[in-house]
């Protein structure tokens, strides 16, 4: 939907901010993973399935976005960049990979931005200050969120002085890096040149569904007078639609919820369909096998949302990169579990007088 019209509050379901305890939170977080995104069955580390005699769609040169990607190495740590964002002088921003930290896993040294139970809470520290050397970030205060798979959006006019729930959030001022971390999940950035007024937002499949990049969106246009026409989108790396195998209920809640939900899987099944055959599996009314799991492409279904909302096509720069296929590369929570590490998608503005220097 788009925002050129008068905005009612319910666009922005659950915008709050509430401060809590990290440790608290990990406790908490450890006690629910069975309702986390990233907790569905784990699948083989192959190559994607999908489904059989369908052809994979030609991806659109205009919608692709990946060669509109660049990298940038330092120290060994590898940062992801679109040139559109970068060339902006009062912009800094990065999604960044696995390569370059000091934290080990499985007996290789990892750029983990996460406080995980397997990692030091040290080893993570000097890999956050490893992301922002590398981005030329090293004076601004780094926000990061207690994410919790909401669509709760923050407006932050300062930096915390406790970490802050929620999954996205919007910034018009200068010294911040806002940040969203990741391991399958679609991390969005967004900016709007004319208002230098920036966000990160974090979409998992229930945020996905709860709109958050569309609310984040709205949530700019109250907050900074920006139009959707004037932003542009980054889409960093995520679970693709080779990977991310969800069950029919998921399926059903986005048909409910999406008129073009057909387009984000490769079959669109809700698990209602009728099966005139039942007798073949030879089982008795009542015990028939639950139905096949369906495969969902989170980051197009979030490309169809900023599109509805009004940015431009052209704006919009999507990286085609999956965590589930390029692990040599990126973390999966899907494909390695918990033993594996977090990505941070970073966005701020620089201070004035460090304009130059950053750049």
């Amino acid at each position: 939907m788009a925002f050129d019209g008068r905005l009612d509050a319910r666009d922005f379901g659950n915008i709050h901010t509430q401060a809590n305890n990290q440790e608290i939170f990990l406790e908490r977080e450890r006690r629910t993973l069975a309702n986390c995104d990233y907790t569905y069955t784990f699948m083989a580390a192959t190559k994607g399935s999908r489904a059989k005699g369908k052809k994979r769609k030609k991806q659109n040169p205009r919608q692709a976005g990946a060669s509109r990607w660049t990298q940038r190495v330092q120290r060994g740590v590898r940062i992801l960049q679109v040139p559109a964002l970068a060339k902006l002088p009062w912009l800094v921003h990065g999604f960044s990979t696995r390569a370059g930290g000091v934290s080990k896993l499985n007996g290789k040294r990892v750029l983990n931005l996460g406080f995980t139970e397997w990692d030091a809470r040290e080893n993570v520290k000097e890999n956050r200050r490893r992301l922002q050397a590398a981005i030329g970030a090293q004076n601004l205060k780094l926000v990061s969120l207690l994410q919790f798979h909401s669509d709760a959006i923050l407006h932050f006019e300062s930096a915390p002085t406790e970490p802050s729930r929620g999954d996205a959030a919007v910034t018009k001022s200068e010294g911040l890096l806002l940040a969203v971390q990741t391991a399958d999940c679609v991390p969005i950035l967004l900016v709007d040149p004319k208002n230098h007024a920036v966000a990160a937002v974090h979409a998992g499949w229930r945020g996905t569904l709860a709109r958050i990049v569309e609310k984040a969106i709205g949530r700019m246009q109250m907050q900074f007078g920006s139009r959707a026409g004037d932003l542009l989108a980054a889409i960093g790396p995520a679970i693709g639609g080779c990977c991310y195998e969800v069950g029919t209920e998921v399926a059903a809640a986005f048909s409910g919820q999406f008129a073009n939900a057909a387009e984000f899987f490769d079959e669109l099944r809700t698990g209602d369909e009728p099966n005139p055959l039942q007798w073949l599996n030879m089982m008795p009314p009542g015990h028939q096998p639950p139905p096949k799991k369906v495969l969902l492409d989170l980051r197009k279904a979030n490309r169809s949302q900023l599109e509805g909302a009004g940015v431009p096509a052209g704006n919009i720069f999507v990286s085609d990169l999956c965590t589930g296929c390029r692990r040599d590369l990126l973390f999966s929570y899907r494909k390695e579990g918990a033993q594996t590490g977090r990505m941070m998608s970073v966005i701020g503005i620089r201070r004035r007088e460090n304009r130059a220097v950053g750049r």
